[in-house]
This record gives C-alpha cells, structure tokens and sequence, in this order.
C-alpha cells in the first residue's frame, strides 16, 4: 500500500471524522476474510498493516504442540523455537506468509472497505442531524412520486411522505417546496428514513411556534391540539403572564399570523381557545364558536355536560358532530351536550336569566 493511501487516511479522518484507527482495523479483518478466500485455506491468520509505511504482512497463527495433527492450525515446538526460543507448549507462533501478489488483493480491499465506511460514516451524519429534528417541521422540495409516497429532497436526504398523510384535496406537482412534521427517523440498513406528514397535529403546533414569539420565548404555552386535518382544528393556549393576552398573541395584528397559518394549511379553520384549569371555563371555551349557558362536571365519569341556548345547539354540536368531537380531544372529557329546552324538559333545568357564560376564544376560517 502506497504512501499516498495512507495521506488519504488522514485526510479522510480530517474531512469526514472517520477515525484513521477503526479504517485501519476493518481493513485488516476484510483482508483476513480476502487472503482466506482468494487462497483457499482454512489456517487461522492475522494480518498488520503498518499506519505509517501501508505495508501489509500476513501472518499464520499456529498453536504449539508436542505432536503436530492438523500442520494448517498447529507447530511442533521444534520448529517454534527455531523462530523463537522462548516459545512453551501452548504458546501461539506467528509465521509470516504474506503471498507475494498480495499487494493487488489489499490495495481492492481496502478501497471497498474505505468506500463502504465513508457511505456509513455520511449515513450516520444525516441520521444524528434528524433525529433530533424528529417532531419537528422541515421544508423541501418535491422530487418524485409513486403509488404510496411523496418523496421531499431534504437536502442531503430524500425523505417520504405518504399520500395518507396529505390533507384532503391537497395536491402538489413536481419542483413544489412543501412544509412537513417529521414523524419518525429510523436508521435503516439502506440508510436513514425519514416519514412525513401533513395531517399530524404536531404540524399545527409547531407552525404556531415559528409565527408566535411568544409560543417561542415561552411566554404563551400550548395546551393541547385537536385536529381534523383539512377540516379543522382547535388549539388551547395559556399564557404565564398575567399582562399577555394568549389568544389575541396567537392571532396577531390584524389575525395576520394565525391566518399565516390558516393559508399553510390550504384554509382550514383553527379555533383558538383559552386554556383554565377550571373544567367549566375550559370545556366552555372548547365550543367555540358556540356560546355555553351552563357545564355541569361530573368528575368519577370524567363528563361534561353542557347546556346551550337552543338556537346553539347545531353549532355547539357542529357538521356531523364535529365542533363537538374536536372539544372532547381538545379537553380530554367526554362532552354531553343539551339545548336548553332539552335540559329543562330531561332534568328539571329552570331557563336561564343570568345569560351566556363568559367564553375566550376566537374562530379563524
């Protein structure tokens, strides 16, 4: 092996972070594994590679007997001691046999070894810089597409998108830069692959973060995420700081950065609604656009039940039950919802005189 492989190693180890010490090792192993088959023994060999010089030798390990029974594996002590004196029974000689057009053999060897582990060592790179992108938003471009999958060019990797995880409706052609949640990153043995999706409520959550600073300084929190993706979606906020407002924050001057956000997602609406820690003020707040007269809790079923005024009650229930559904994910509690009429008739309820109870929210289309 020529000076100029070795200069190669070390520019490798500067450039790509491939330890010059764990190439020189797999080299060794992959030529033991090359001498054994391009010569057909079966006898136990090491091979040294020198670090500084690339010269390469090729030793025969014999163990050392009184009677020699297999001559490939074992050396009679006679004959270890004439390599070297101090040899015991048991010992293992080393005896050079390095064949004399071994040099072609190593030199293939080793480029495939080196090719082989420079692909690894980038694999790995791309692989440690996603996964800590995993739930996380990132932008490509649309590369190509088949029966299953979108696949987005990442950049140093081309990450799959499945057709599932589209919004509905939602069509793109090639060359479209897209915005997608990383859902998963797994090291393969073809490589890292990484999955996508634009449904997953951690998208909405994470667009959020981006157009809020005050989601992103940590001022604003965000609760909770239900989402219906294409459809619509609820978001509670909650804010640390008495003196900013959470959800006029998420809103923005003029509704510009929740409607950002409403345009990334080709229009679907988000309700965004005022966390509390009282369960009557939170699942009341979760209605919106609805307005809420009354929650009844009933804590051992983790049930709310709501009464409404009865020109409400489609809208508090929602398209196919839907304003309701998203409530219910948003809050964690299973919701009952009643009409006033409806509640006076089942439980005795009395109309009410005090009016609607005082809701924070707000509904973007």
């Amino acid at each position: 092996m020529s000076m100029d492989f070795i200069e190669a190693m070390n520019e490798l180890e500067r450039e790509k972070g491939i330890s010059k010490d764990v190439l020189f090792e797999a080299i060794e192993a992959a030529l033991i594994s090359s001498y054994k088959r391009n010569f057909n023994t079966a006898q136990n060999v090491r091979v040294d590679m020198n670090r500084n010089t690339g010269v390469i030798k090729v030793f025969a390990r014999k163990l050392i007997v009184e009677e020699v029974l297999d001559p490939r594996t074992e050396i009679s002590l006679h004959a270890a001691r004439e390599i070297n004196p101090h040899f015991q029974i048991e010992d293992i000689a080393e005896i050079e046999v390095t064949p004399r057009d071994f040099g072609r053999i190593a030199a293939q060897t080793a480029k495939q070894v080196v090719t082989q582990r420079i692909r690894e060592a980038e694999r790995g790179l791309i692989y440690s810089a996603f996964i800590d992108k995993e739930d996380d938003i990132v932008t490509g471009t649309l590369q190509r597409q088949d029966m299953r999958n979108i696949y987005i060019d990442l950049g140093k990797i081309e990450a799959a998108l499945p057709l599932t995880e589209l919004m509905p409706n939602e069509k793109f052609k090639h060359g479209d830069r897209i915005k997608a949640y990383i859902t998963k990153v797994e090291n393969t043995t073809k490589g890292p692959q990484i999955m996508l999706s634009r449904t997953h409520p951690g998208l909405l959550k994470r667009l959020f973060e981006l157009e809020v600073p005050e989601i992103f300084d940590g001022v604003v929190e965000i609760r909770s995420v239900a989402r219906e993706a294409g459809f619509r979606s609820k978001i509670a906020v909650y804010s640390r700081n008495d003196e900013v407002d959470p959800v006029g924050s998420c809103v923005g001057p003029k509704g510009m950065r929740v409607q950002t956000i409403v345009n990334e997602l080709r229009g679907e609406k988000i309700d965004i609604v005022r966390y509390s820690e009282q369960v009557e003020e939170y699942v009341a707040n979760a209605l919106s656009p609805s307005k809420v007269l009354e929650v009844q809790v009933f804590e051992d079923e983790k049930m709310a039940r709501v009464i409404v005024p009865d020109y409400q009650l489609s809208l508090a229930i929602g398209i196919k039950g839907q304003n309701a559904r998203l409530a219910a994910k948003l809050t964690g509690w299973k919701i009952d919802i009643k009409s006033e009429s409806q509640a006076e008739q089942e439980f005795g309820r009395p109309k009410s005189q005090s009016g609607e109870m005082h809701q924070d929210s707000v509904s973007v289309d």
